[in-house]
């Protein structure tokens, strides 16, 4: 487990947006970003609405779980898609899992794929991370294109994989190495 201080500036850089750490003032900006958006990632996410929520989600990213990212429009400073690297583990295994999920009315337009560019940079390079997975349900089209342009490679199948919305549900595994990341 890492000891992960949420930063004040951005954890990344891009043209069209930048990542940072949640923090407790992004809370109802993150509400919001969910409200907005809960239709469009139903059924691939269901999310909490509750404060309590946030303030476990935000305890996780204190204590090394994970370390959440959000895309903010460099623009408008909106918050556009948020990025959770999951389940990080260090020793030899040096790997996480990533959850992303983007703003509908941003969809297709590069945001979340610039976002998830910073996000993984970040992950290899501030966190030392050697390997990153991606969890698909095998119909989330969108989901998958990104990964694949991204660079990521389909490894298997998970039956059953992950329990979303009271059902367990099939996803591909797609998986990046630091060494591969950016050489396409």
């Amino acid at each position: 487990m890492i000891n992960i201080i949420p930063s004040r500036a951005p954890l990344g850089i891009g043209k069209k947006c930048y990542i940072e750490a949640p923090t407790r003032k992004k809370m109802a900006a993150y509400k919001d970003f969910l409200h907005r958006n809960e239709s469009y990632h139903r059924p691939w996410v269901y999310h909490s609405f509750k404060q309590e929520y946030y303030e476990h989600y935000l305890k996780r990213i204190k204590n090394g779980m994970l370390q959440g990212c959000f895309v903010i429009d460099s623009q408008t400073d909106n918050l556009v898609g948020i990025i959770n690297i999951n389940n990080i583990l260090l020793g030899p295994m040096r790997m996480a899992s990533l959850g992303y999920y983007g703003d509908e009315a941003y969809a297709g337009k590069g945001y979340m794929a610039e976002g998830m560019t910073l996000a993984i940079k970040y992950a290899f390079e501030s966190l030392g991370l050697h390997r990153l997975e991606a969890n698909i349900q095998p119909g989330n089209t969108p989901s998958i294109r990104l990964v694949q342009k991204l660079g990521f490679r389909k490894e298997g199948f998970s039956p059953k994989y992950l329990q979303i919305g009271g059902k367990w549900c099939d996803h591909e595994r797609w998986a990046i190495l630091d060494e591969e990341f950016g050489k396409e």
